[in-house]
């Protein structure tokens, strides 16, 4: 296991390293990590934001000064991270219209990957994805997990506008516009659904450490939900 490693952010901030490799293992440690420190969370503690490999820590300066938020950091990483338990997961199912005017890049997508498109979708939805963090835009989870033969180099040109509930892929991993936004992944489908909303509680309707399921519908079924959403 590799140890922690700590890095100032600012005066009120602190960034812990748990390895350098964006693999499940390390996202698993992460989210233990988050866990333990908000199930003891000190009232000087502002802030935990997961990311790949790494969470960043943010504190009120006021009341600790960094030295001493670092020590108590420090004890929380001495424990087993990768025995810790975390919350459950949740599994979340995200219906998606693949192709088509919803996923206009699934055939040049197969096509570059000498596969039909049918089989792409099939492989696209067969994993059980982790979200390992939240970023790039509110409400965009960043999703590990997808299959290696379905990684795809991001495009030459990014679009200046996706369509909000695309679900794409860029390199080795697969993600959901939550808003229309400029965005250079390849579109295979869009879900109906709204993943960020400011003024839903919470406003993100995925969080890091949560588990995603895509499930495939049609043009009908995604007006219907589109319309309730």
């Amino acid at each position: 296991m590799t140890p922690a490693r700590f890095e100032a952010l600012a005066d009120d901030a602190w960034l812990i390293h748990l390895g350098t490799t964006a693999d499940a293992a390390t996202n698993t440690r992460v989210h233990a990590l988050a866990a333990r420190i908000r199930a003891s969370a000190p009232s000087w503690l502002f802030d935990i934001v997961p990311a790949y490999t790494s969470l960043g820590v943010f504190f009120d300066s006021d009341s600790i000064d960094a030295d001493t938020a670092l020590d108590w950091l420090r004890m929380q990483c001495r424990a087993d991270i990768e025995t810790t338990t975390a919350k459950p997961s949740r599994i979340i199912e995200i219906p998606v219209c693949y192709g088509g005017a919803h996923g206009e890049d699934l055939d040049a997508a197969a096509a570059e990957l000498g596969i039909a498109p049918a089989e792409l979708i099939a492989r696209h939805r067969e994993a059980l994805y982790p979200v390992a963090m939240i970023g790039f835009a509110p409400g965009f989870p960043y999703l590990i997990g997808l299959d290696p033969m379905l990684a795809l180099p991001r495009l030459a040109t990014p679009r200046a506008r996706v369509p909000a509930g695309s679900v794409a892929i860029g390199g080795a991993q697969t993600g959901i516009y939550p808003r229309e936004s400029p965005g250079g992944w390849w579109l295979l489908g869009r879900t109906p659904l709204r993943l960020f909303d400011a003024q839903r509680d919470p406003p993100s309707m995925l969080a890091p450490g949560d588990r995603v399921r895509f499930v495939a519908i049609d043009a009908d079924r995604f007006a219907r939900l589109e319309s309730e959403a």
